[in-house]
């Protein structure tokens, strides 16, 4: 669990971190959908957040032309979520347990080194 996230449960939030990797994930019905995994986040005050977060690529992330070690910013909400398999097969053992999300990114901006120093 993202113990740092949930004692800010529900506040937005200014978030800084660094692009990791892109990925994709399955949809029902649907083409897949892209994902970046965001790692090294932290708050406005260099607190430490969590260790990494994936996002779907929405508009915001899409305009933004991103490529891996790209440092960014931007605010989002604390929204807890269950994860886990909550499915009927008996072979697959992943309990559900609640876990802390970034929701609603936006305001996203592109971190350059002078505007690094800026922050912080």
């Amino acid at each position: 669990m993202r113990e740092n996230l949930k004692s800010i449960n529900n506040q937005r939030i200014k978030v800084i971190g660094e692009v990791g990797e892109f990925g994709s994930k399955s949809s029902y019905k649907s083409r897949p959908k892209d994902t970046v995994c965001l790692i090294n986040l932290v708050d406005s005050n260099a607190n430490e957040l969590t260790d990494h977060l994936w996002f779907t690529i929405g508009k915001g992330f899409k305009s933004m032309q991103l490529s891996v070690g790209d440092k960014i910013s931007f605010y989002a909400r604390v929204k807890p979520y269950l994860k886990g398999y909550r499915g009927y097969r008996e072979d697959v053992y992943k309990p559900v347990e609640k876990d802390y999300k970034l929701s609603h990114p936006n305001n996203f901006e592109k971190i350059d080194f002078a505007n690094q120093l800026k922050l912080f």
